[in-house]
């Protein structure tokens, strides 16, 4: 049920800047024709850029929301990261190389600007429209920090939840390039260089470099298998040794799969006396108490193994070589 509402949630915020960009991109496409302004042009890759990212978000969304099946026996929620790594790859191919290209077109090249008024007023519309998408996207993550008990800024640098991660930082890099985006226009205005417009759109690209960069490490790292934070883990472990039977975690592994959906695994070693009916009665227990205590959990294994002591104890089992 949480897992359904989280993905709600997330699905409004992706429509939400995927609507705002939508009309944005046209925008200020027509606003960099009219007023010849590469800033403009910049914007309007930017806006095109983040808009098809979007639409891969949503892409991911659905597609890791599917239940798992005989052929993915551990689910869909993994193919959340590879969508969204595909969107931070569009977003540096379509906004950030073409962003650099016509920066430094402007300033080899130059350019002839137009009125600029029509400019002001798309970029001041494309602010509020943008502002409005960001702050759905951080009332969001706040909202997920207070019940995850982290401080915002770590809890965004850290959360599974790439597609709303994405949602906050490229709004949050359209904010900051609409501003360079102005303050080409004005530069070349009040001192009639046009350099200025090629100089923004170049810092444009750049700032979108920087953003499709960190996204793409975020996934990459959850793709190739990122654990559950170390303090969680802890609890984990203390769960697991609060059960009846269970003297030691010899080994815990544990796996993001998915914004709220984690594996643990662990070698267990239980008490020497304890039956096979003892022992079974506390992997049940175990598992049971690890999913109430953490509602994300969906997967426990656990390996009853010996401890290193019982291993090397005269008589008992050779060590391994």
């Amino acid at each position: 049920m949480a897992e359904n509402a989280q993905n709600g949630e997330s699905t409004f915020t992706v429509i939400v800047a995927a609507a705002a960009n939508l009309g944005i991109a046209a925008a200020k496409a027509v606003a960099g024709v009219v007023s010849g302004s590469s800033a403009m042009l910049s914007e309007a890759a930017h806006s095109v850029a983040d808009t098809v990212t979007e639409v891969m978000l949503l892409t991911a969304l659905k597609r890791s929301a599917k239940p798992a099946d005989e052929d993915h026996p551990m689910g869909y929620a993994s193919e959340r990261y590879v969508w969204a790594l595909l969107a931070s790859v569009a977003t540096f191919v379509g906004g950030a190389v073409f962003s650099l290209y016509d920066g430094i077109h402007t300033l080899v090249h130059g350019e002839e600007l137009g009125d600029p008024l029509i400019s002001y007023i798309v970029l001041g519309v494309a602010f509020v429209l943008e502002g409005f998408s960001l702050r759905t996207a951080v009332r969001q993550v706040q909202g997920e920090a207070e019940r995850a008990e982290a401080p915002f800024g770590r809890y965004l640098r850290r959360t599974p939840d790439t597609t709303v991660k994405a949602v906050v930082m490229e709004d949050s890099a359209a904010l900051a390039g609409l501003m360079l985006a102005a303050g080409g226009l004005l530069g070349a205005e009040l001192t009639g260089w046009d350099g200025w417009d090629g100089v923004a759109s170049i810092l444009i690209g750049v700032l979108l470099v920087y953003v499709a960069w960190v996204l793409g490490r975020s996934n990459a790292e959850l793709l190739i298998g990122r654990p559950l934070p170390r303090p969680m883990r802890e609890e984990i472990r203390a769960e697991l040794l609060s059960v009846p039977h269970i003297i030691d975690v010899l080994e815990l592994t544990t796996l993001i799969q998915g914004p709220d959906e984690f594996l643990i695994a662990a070698k267990v070693d239980f008490r020497d006396v304890a039956s096979a009916e003892q022992v079974e009665w506390a992997c049940e227990e175990a598992e049971e108490q690890v999913r109430e205590r953490f509602p994300g959990v969906r997967r426990v294994y656990l390996d009853p193994t010996p401890g290193l002591g019982r291993v090397l104890r005269p008589g008992g089992p050779a060590p391994a070589p």
